[in-house]
């Protein structure tokens, strides 16, 4: 796909909140990225609520003070993981983009990586649980699933155009579906076996929805 037509819904948005100063040091990045993945790992197994900046602390066996440097609130903790979750996504489009595959095998390929994340990378859990817990935290996280509708309906459109859909499908409606579909199967992945099992439990999904997309 030419870089010019490459999908690119998803947007770097900071999100406002009180921040700890920016690392001068490659030292200084190191301990900030430590504290971040830490955070991450306590909100995806215990939440929002039952993790404090002191457990953060023991974690990294830091002063709690030493957090606060970096991350000056328990807000600003979450904030960082669910923007470094969203931040996941622009680099695995940019991955699959390169290996130039037609726009509805992009959107198969995308949503595919995007199994693996939620399986395999704690920021990703993490960030997907702060998300679910946003009425607990202060500060206006992002709307979920926006993003992702809008890419899988672009790629849609395009595969349209390229003669790659069944013609009674409607691009829209279809990424709507795809989205609620792959997000409702990495919830019940996640309820029943904690992701273990959800690359395989997306395949089966994904191969009855594109069976039922593409062109026959």
């Amino acid at each position: 796909m030419p870089e010019s037509d490459q999908a690119t819904p998803f947007r770097v948005r900071p999100i406002t909140t009180r921040r700890g100063p920016d690392p001068k040091q490659d030292r200084s990045a190191r301990t900030k990225l430590l504290v971040l993945t830490a955070a991450a790992e306590l909100f995806a197994a215990r939440g929002f609520r039952h993790t404090s900046v002191q457990d953060v602390a023991d974690r990294v066996e830091m002063t709690k003070g030493a957090v606060y440097f970096h991350f000056p609130t328990k807000e600003a903790l979450a904030v960082a993981v669910v923007e470094e979750h969203y931040a996941r996504w622009p680099v695995l489009l940019s991955q699959v983009t390169a290996e130039g595959h037609g726009p509805l095998e992009t959107a198969v390929r995308m949503l595919a990586g995007a199994a693996i994340a939620f399986r395999d990378d704690i920021v990703v859990q993490a960030g997907a649980r702060l998300q679910i817990e946003r009425p607990q935290i202060d500060a206006e996280l992002p709307t979920p699933y926006v993003d992702w509708t809008q890419l899988l309906a672009t790629l849609l459109v395009r595969a349209e155009a390229a003669g790659e859909l069944h013609p009674r499908v409607v691009p829209q409606a279809a990424a709507r579906s795809l989205v609620a579909a792959f997000f409702g199967t990495q919830h019940i992945s996640d309820v029943l076996h904690e992701r273990v099992d959800i690359a395989e439990r997306w395949a089966e999904t994904a191969e009855l929805l594109f069976r039922a997309i593409r062109a026959q």
